[in-house]
């Protein structure tokens, strides 16, 4: 891919670069996307709570708070069409004291201002139908029925794989290490491989776009990485409340909130605390007790013997509070999509279109006609989404998909060859958890990742058994044959 020039450069595949790659993929123009991690939705939004959130939060008039709306009536139809597991089940912002009802009664005329449908507040009886496991204190709530929950590893891997459909190419492992200007018009993008020339650069890279955008821009843009840390719980607590619960939200975000996840599981979380380390993304008691004491403001003893793992994730917060999206004043062709924090999960479907609208509008491009277009995604089987005799059939006809490799969460390795064989595909153990399940149920891959390991080494031929990662180079899990660690014959 040397020296080869391309009309877009989006810089980071998270949800929000892959959602613009498959905008502009419906374009006549050329685009590639520029990651440095091996893989898709490896960076922030691999780490997040997984709402849809209804839009009732975000400041009246804030272009967080329009994206938002907009992006939560795009997101249903638009997993349906791509074949990604979202579920419509509402949320409540629990109030738990009497004196803060003014609160709540703020955020419900908020919600009102910015859109927002079906918003109303419920008393306390009907909060104890809604949610039998709601705080004893809890006085009433807010009650967003447009708010639901999605699998954000399958949006950002559906909106990648249409891309590459619809022509758009990705480079993987190539952190972008300087930008340069050129003199004919457009910018030069080093990485350690090789240059990219391109006529715009789209900065949609989390917590570094500060980083990315002080490589060619003369303003300052500023990025907090804000550490969030999470409990999952098994699926045998999956059930312990139906929708999502929020508590009030405070100056550091919507708080701790309880809520199923699309595979079945219970999430709590997460924290909030502003940090310096961009890669900061360790767990810490303080921060898991914190978690921990935070959830039971809202709901009742919440099933903590259930954990099977916690992790942290960052957000990329602007000490401004709202997106910022905008063809850079100073940098023709320069356009960031920057400080995309909660909601901008929700918010991916139209932050997508609305990139779209300002390159168009930079480059003068037209769209595709509607036959160039290939629509949709064929998503990967969930066995426990089908039927038994639908599962039969299936094995009937690839017998790969009759033998269980992850018991946990039920995945077969047809389901495994499959993640890999797509493109982009899986290429390490978290590449196959985050498309099919495998390695994210009780026991964490302690059973299946030799497995998986085997199958990622037989289905590519570029990686040996021992060359197998966990989430990309650096993170190999094997480091030597005992005959070679030992100086010995393990015979």
């Amino acid at each position: 891919m040397e020296g080869k020039r391309f009309d877009v450069a989006i810089v980071g595949a998270g949800v929000i670069g892959c959602s613009i790659a498959y905008e502009l993929a419906r374009t006549r123009c050329s685009v590639v996307v520029i990651e440095e991690q091996e893989d898709v939705c490896a960076g922030t939004s691999k780490a997040n709570s997984a709402i849809v959130h209804a839009g009732f939060d975000a400041e009246p008039g804030s272009l967080m708070a329009k994206l938002n709306v907009e992006g939560n009536r795009l997101m249903y139809p638009l997993c349906a069409e791509l074949e990604v597991g979202v579920f419509n089940i509402g949320a409540l912002v629990v109030c738990t004291d009497e004196s803060t009802r003014p609160q709540l009664e703020a955020l419900l005329q908020r919600g009102i201002e910015n859109g927002v449908e079906g918003l109303r507040i419920v008393e306390r009886d009907e909060l104890r139908e809604m949610e039998p496991h709601i705080s004893d204190a809890a006085v009433a709530a807010l009650y967003a029925p447009t708010s639901g929950i999605v699998d954000v590893f399958g949006l950002t891997q559906a909106f990648a794989e249409n891309a590459v459909a619809n022509g758009v190419e990705f480079m993987f492992n190539s952190p972008v290490t300087a930008i340069e200007k050129l003199p004919q018009g457009g910018f030069a993008l080093d990485t350690p491989e090789c240059r990219i020339e391109a006529s715009c650069v789209v900065n949609a890279a989390g917590v570094f776009a500060d980083v990315i955008h002080g490589y060619v821009c003369p303003s300052k843009l500023e990025i907090i990485p804000r550490k969030g840390e999470y409990y999952l719980l098994d699926k045998t607590a999956g059930a312990y409340v139906s929708r999502t619960i929020f508590a009030l939200p405070t100056a550091m975000g919507k708080g701790v909130l309880i809520s199923p996840t699309v595979h079945g599981n219970l999430l709590v979380g997460p924290t909030s605390e502003d940090i310096e380390d961009k890669r900061g993304t360790d767990t810490t008691a303080e921060g898991l007790a914190s978690a921990a004491e935070k959830c039971a403001i809202t709901v009742r003893d919440v099933p903590l013997r259930e954990v099977i793992t916690s992790f942290a994730g960052l957000r990329a917060h602007r000490p401004e509070h709202d997106f910022l999206i905008q063809e850079d004043p100073d940098t023709p062709g320069f356009v960031d999509v920057a400080g995309i924090e909660s909601p901008g999960l929700s918010a991916a479907p139209a932050i997508g279109r609305y990139v779209r609208g300002i390159v168009t509008g930079i480059l003068g491009l037209a769209d595709k006609d509607e036959d160039e277009v290939v629509r949709g995604r064929r998503g990967i089987v969930n066995l426990y989404a089908i039927s038994a005799d639908e599962w039969g059939e299936l094995a009937a006809e690839d017998p790969a998909y009759g033998r269980i490799i992850c018991r946990c969460c039920q995945v077969s390795e047809g389901q495994i060859v499959d993640a890999i064989s797509r493109n982009p595909g899986a290429r390490s153990l978290d590449g196959v958890k985050r498309r099919t399940g495998a390695g994210m149920g009780r026991c964490q891959g302690g059973f299946c990742s030799h497995r998986v390991m085997d199958i990622i080494s037989r289905e590519l031929d570029d990686i040996d058994f021992d060359q197998v990662t966990k989430r990309g180079k650096g993170s190999e899990l094997i480091v030597g044959k005992p005959k070679e660690l030992e100086g010995g014959d393990a015979s």
